[in-house]
């Protein structure tokens, strides 16, 4: 006898910490990154299944406030058409993920301080930031 996985969500419920798809739709008007926080430690982690630090399995899903710090960028010239932006963003809560800085390419540095434009990107499916501030513009 088989049984689908709906059943096994079902009994798991939301206390397995998982991101919960309904949590995205709801906020649709309002675009936000979820990550998770260890219940044992306290390390925030983004899309992981056990803690990096305890291995705990008890994440709890919490939503960021959407700004953080340029940590590495790079120019990707590979598979795209034109150049595009690749960065590591350190966010506020202390985890770090990858995605997207809108901007000239030559503009974006390590230590920019950045926030979040929009949750998914709709070709890469990864977070697109915005410059907080307007970077130096020494030659104009």
């Amino acid at each position: 006898m088989y049984h689908s996985g709906n059943v096994a969500q079902q009994a798991a419920g939301p206390a397995t910490g998982l991101l919960d798809p309904k949590a995205e739709s709801r906020d649709a008007e309002t675009e936000a990154v979820f990550y998770q926080r260890c219940t044992w430690c306290g390390t925030a982690m983004y899309h992981r299944v056990l803690c990096p630090v305890c291995r705990g399995s008890e994440l709890r899903t919490e939503r960021s406030e959407g700004t953080g710090t340029v940590r590495h960028a790079t120019v990707v010239h590979r598979n795209t058409p034109a150049a595009r932006n690749v960065s590591l963003i350190e966010m506020a809560e202390g985890f770090v993920l990858r995605g997207r800085v809108m901007g000239p390419l030559i503009g974006i540095h390590s230590g920019d301080r950045v926030r979040l434009s929009t949750a998914k990107d709709p070709v890469r499916g990864e977070p697109v930031f915005q410059l907080v501030d307007e970077p130096y513009r020494a030659w104009t």
